[in-house]
């Protein structure tokens, strides 16, 4: 949390630097750029070398994780910050609706529950944004929501090749960040964003590069200590915790920052952070169903 509360203060502190809202791709790229600097230098620390998984698989993984990211910064030049994460919190809906349609899945009572608090009040959240924000953008709203979609997959592929592979985290992240950022570089030259980011960024060299490199170092090191709590805990603290982060970076958001703001945040945000709450306590209670008897009470 120590971490992940600077990380959203920083991002949203880059697109309030004025001019910048255009280039969140080129954040992306720096981001990506940093990240898998960062990954190579842990996986010489590790003494991890060569790799486990077929480069088609880290390929379609890096396309995923570009998406996701990518897309998600980019939102935020159209988007309040703190809708941004509502919509980050609202993941299961995708994914439950995949699971029906797609996989013929059952879900239990708790987590359609949990799926229609989270989307009533991510709707209600909207609704009030449309009304009195002003960088409220229905551009925005496409960009995070296929942001979404791609992130309900990455998820799935990555399991899948820690699983078949036994693919460490590390090999994943240096791959898939180092092959996203010469995607990412292809994107900004091929839609002309390229050179002007350049320039822009050339201009505010402490609060472009600056800011994306403290926003880079502090989302990495989020992502390996989220890993190293789900190792030391479980999964479902670990939600918990991301979640009381979530809704905390949402205050903060809404103190530090000027932006219009209406009560009808406060109920509409807590809908889906209870939502995300019992989504998680459902896979736990399911997992607990799933152990023997003697490991339950082990645990009880």
């Amino acid at each position: 949390m120590l971490v992940f509360l600077p990380y959203g203060y920083t991002q949203e502190l880059i697109f309030h630097v004025q001019g910048f809202k255009p280039y969140g791709f080129y954040l992306t790229f720096i981001q990506f750029v940093l990240c898998s600097v960062f990954a190579f230098v842990e996986r010489k620390l590790r003494m991890e070398s060569g790799r486990t998984a077929p480069m088609r698989t880290h390929l379609f993984l890096s396309v995923l994780t570009v998406g996701t990211i990518g897309l998600s910064n980019a939102s935020l030049g159209y988007l309040n910050y703190p809708t941004q994460v509502l919509f980050k919190c609202c993941k299961l809906i995708p994914v439950l609706v995949g699971g029906i349609f797609i996989q013929g899945k059952k879900y239990t009572c708790l987590d359609l529950l949990a799926a229609v608090l989270m989307s009533i009040g991510l709707a209600a959240f909207i609704l009030t944004d449309t009304k009195i924000s002003p960088s409220f953008s229905i551009t925005g709203v496409v960009l995070i929501s296929v942001a979404l979609l791609f992130d309900a997959i990455v998820g799935n592929v990555q399991e899948q090749a820690m699983a078949t592979y036994a693919t460490p985290n590390s090999e994943i992240m240096m791959f898939s960040y180092s092959i996203g950022s010469v995607l990412l570089l292809l994107i900004l030259a091929l839609t002309q964003q390229l050179v002007p980011a350049v320039e822009f960024c050339a201009k505010n060299p402490e609060k472009t590069y600056g800011y994306g490199a403290v926003f880079s170092f502090l989302g990495y090191l989020g992502v390996q200590m989220v890993l190293t709590l789900i190792g030391i805990s479980d999964a479902f603290i670990a939600v918990v915790v991301t979640t009381c982060r979530k809704a905390i970076s949402i205050i903060l958001s809404f103190l530090v920052f000027t932006k219009p703001f209406s009560f009808q945040y406060i109920w509409s945000g807590a809908m889906v952070l209870l939502g995300v709450f019992l989504h998680a306590y459902s896979k736990k209670l399911a997992r607990q169903q799933r152990l023997p008897l003697t490991t339950r009470e082990a645990q009880l």
